[in-house]
């Protein structure tokens, strides 16, 4: 009788939704900063940091040392390992395939809190996948968009502005998301989305009794 009510709570931790720990998905338009004000906070977890996971994303392009760390893939080993069932969510953008590794099923099941920087359009997946999942928009003015894109050298700030009004007018509304801008200092945004963290911490901690 044992092994059969332990068989049958295997079977119930690998249903989804998973309702134990928290997922933050960190989502917002290009020169935001997501990836700075998710650093600030990661840089002073101090005794939390055990429990927070700042999730490695694996990406089809390779890193060129101004963006995010990332692990880099083929086209067609991306679609060989998504087959295989390597990652827990994988999405198409802009000409690029993003995953996130299975593995993050585990630390959101054990408890504990999963932080990622993901698309708009995956967070209904994600809220599908994990129980808790607390959806952070990190956005700036359309000025300061152009100003740090542009800054790159890739566009000028004309066509940067262009772009940025294309992007707006198809934007995805999030549902219950809490929005950081980042407009102002990155203290003033990190401090923010610390706060979340801390928050999300304080649930994991009970969210499987609850």
């Amino acid at each position: 009788m044992r092994s059969s009510a332990t068989l049958e709570r295997v079977i119930d931790e690998q249903d989804f939704p998973i309702r134990h720990g928290v997922f933050i998905a960190v989502a917002g338009p290009s020169g935001a900063g997501k990836d700075s004000v998710m650093d600030y906070a990661r840089q002073r977890l101090g005794p939390q940091d055990s429990d927070v996971t700042f999730v490695r994303r694996v990406i089809t392009r390779e890193m060129d040392g101004a963006g995010e760390a990332h692990d880099c893939l083929s086209r067609a080993s991306f679609d060989e390992a998504e087959s295989k069932g390597a990652f827990a969510v994988s999405w198409e953008a802009n000409g690029l395939k993003y995953g996130l590794p299975a593995s993050v099923d585990g630390i959101v099941r054990e408890g504990h809190v999963a932080v990622a920087n993901v698309s708009r359009a995956v967070i209904p997946l994600l809220r599908e996948r994990y129980g808790n999942v607390i959806a952070v928009i990190v956005t700036a003015s359309r000025e300061v968009l152009a100003e740090r894109l542009s800054s790159r050298g890739r566009e000028t700030r004309e066509e940067v502005l262009a772009r940025l009004e294309r992007a707006h007018a198809k934007e995805l509304a999030v549902e219950d998301a809490t929005i950081i801008d980042n407009s102002g200092t990155l203290e003033e945004a990190g401090e923010k989305f610390q706060d979340i963290l801390r928050r999300a911490t304080a649930w994991s901690a009970v969210s499987d009794s609850v």
